[in-house]
């Protein structure tokens, strides 16, 4: 299914052929990438867990999202709120309104199905650019503090500044969305 296409941007469904690419042109940036996420989410989104989400820039596949409608992990697991999760532009296509876009589709989607989205975001600085634009969209940290691993980092815990630790940010449905 196609959910947007203009000025060069088209907002589609991922597809198995995407897979590869995507996992490649991540490999060529120096990002530890493996096809297994993408492989991952094209079953869940068979099963009808999720929808993912690709973008393509002039023909190209250069980023992707991903939105489960009642997540089952995270923060705010198990309350009938929506998730996004794994959300990237590749970088040389960075800064062209991809990413914004992405995410414009992927919040219109994540409303239809509960007033809450929640997201979990990096906190080292490779997620300097996400951080930004989440808080510029009206996320919010859900107070939960930071995560580490899939569960809470309690006080004074050890933890590694790496992909697995995460602030939780969750954004309202205000009256324009709805």
């Amino acid at each position: 299914m196609v959910y947007y296409e203009k000025n060069g941007i088209v907002i589609r469904d991922l597809r198995q052929s995407d897979a590869k690419i995507l996992t490649d042109e991540e490999i060529a940036q120096g990002w530890d990438a493996t096809i297994d996420k993408f492989e991952m989410r094209l079953r869940h989104q068979a099963a009808g867990k999720c929808i993912s989400l690709v973008a393509e820039w002039n023909g190209s596949v250069v980023g992707y999202v991903n939105i489960y409608p009642d997540a089952k992990s995270g923060a705010l697991a198990n309350r009938g709120y929506t998730e996004i999760v794994d959300f990237a532009v590749l970088e040389k296509y960075r800064r062209r309104g991809i990413g914004s876009k992405l995410m414009d589709i992927a919040e219109e989607i994540g409303f239809s199905y509960s007033d809450v989205i929640y997201l979990g975001v990096g906190l080292h600085s490779g997620y300097g650019s996400a951080q930004r634009m989440y808080i510029k969209r009206g996320y919010v940290p859900d107070g939960s503090g930071v995560w580490y691993k899939d569960e809470i980092c309690k006080p004074y815990a050890k933890c590694q500044n790496d992909d697995e630790l995460v602030l939780y940010l969750c954004k309202q449905r205000s009256e324009k969305t709805k």
